[in-house]
């Protein structure tokens, strides 16, 4: 890999498997030509959460398909290019398969960290900021409660992932009415900005989940970037070394 290269970049919410296998290839052969577009300036990759609309991991079996991705991110990886995983609330079950198969670096909570003199706080954001109690309720004491874990553990994986399909097909239509309703509150940009005010060391606050791209100063050393998606927008962001920016992967 070139030494010159020192590119960050970030992308989140690929959702892949919905809402069809079909459309789901198409946005995923999508994505593995930005990364083929990226990689020889890219010292580091961040993908911030529901990379998949469902995931769950038994200890002998994984998910079938996503192929071409996990294919490209190995590539990546051999390349000598950091990829970092975050789980999101659609796929938060992984459990050690992309760390050992492919040498991705999985975070199940926000990092935390600097690169030429910026600091950096990245997550999904599901959870963060405030209200969505009953979310955070359900996250803490059933998606991420070990006993719980064990239950779908027992069950035929056929059967785990039929349910997760179901709970992550009816949170995307909670959350589209929502925003019929136009009632959907900027939690992250919230949380960033009470962030802020306890300490003005964080350059970047990076989040998905929210699905809309978005880059807002927050005071002068502080911005907030959501990296909005890859099912309408196609955004990222990307880190120069100096400044940080979105951009839109356009084809045409």
């Amino acid at each position: 890999m070139n030494k010159q290269s020192f590119k960050l970049y970030f992308a989140s919410d690929l959702h892949l498997g919905a809402p069809d296998a079909v459309q789901s290839r198409i946005r995923e052969q999508r994505f593995v030509r930005w990364l083929d577009s990226i990689k020889h300036q890219a010292s580091a990759l961040y993908l911030v959460g529901d990379v998949f609309d469902y995931w769950y991991e038994y200890q002998m079996v994984v998910p079938k398909g996503y192929t071409r991705l996990l294919g490209k991110l190995a590539e990546l990886v051999d390349l000598g290019i950091e990829v970092h995983l975050f789980t999101g609330n659609h796929d938060l079950w992984m459990f050690g398969y992309f760390e050992e198969e492919i040498g991705l670096r999985v975070h199940h909570k926000p990092l935390l960290f600097t690169h030429n003199d910026k600091t950096f706080l990245v997550g999904h954001g599901d959870g963060l900021g405030p209200g969505d109690k009953g979310y955070k309720w359900l996250k803490k004491y059933l998606f991420t409660n070990r006993f719980c874990q064990f239950l779908l553990s027992v069950l035929h994986p056929n059967l785990t992932l039929k349910i997760l399909r179901y709970f992550s097909k009816t949170s995307r239509q909670f959350g589209h009415q929502n925003k019929e309703k136009k009632v959907v509150i900027d939690r992250l940009l919230v949380y960033a900005q009470k962030k802020s005010l306890q300490t003005d060391s964080i350059n970047y606050f990076v989040f998905g989940h929210q699905h809309c791209p978005k880059n807002i100063t927050i005071n002068p050393n502080s911005q907030y970037f959501n990296l909005g998606d890859w099912i309408n927008y196609h955004t990222y962001a990307v880190f120069d070394g100096e400044n940080m920016c979105l951009q839109t992967f356009d084809e045409a």
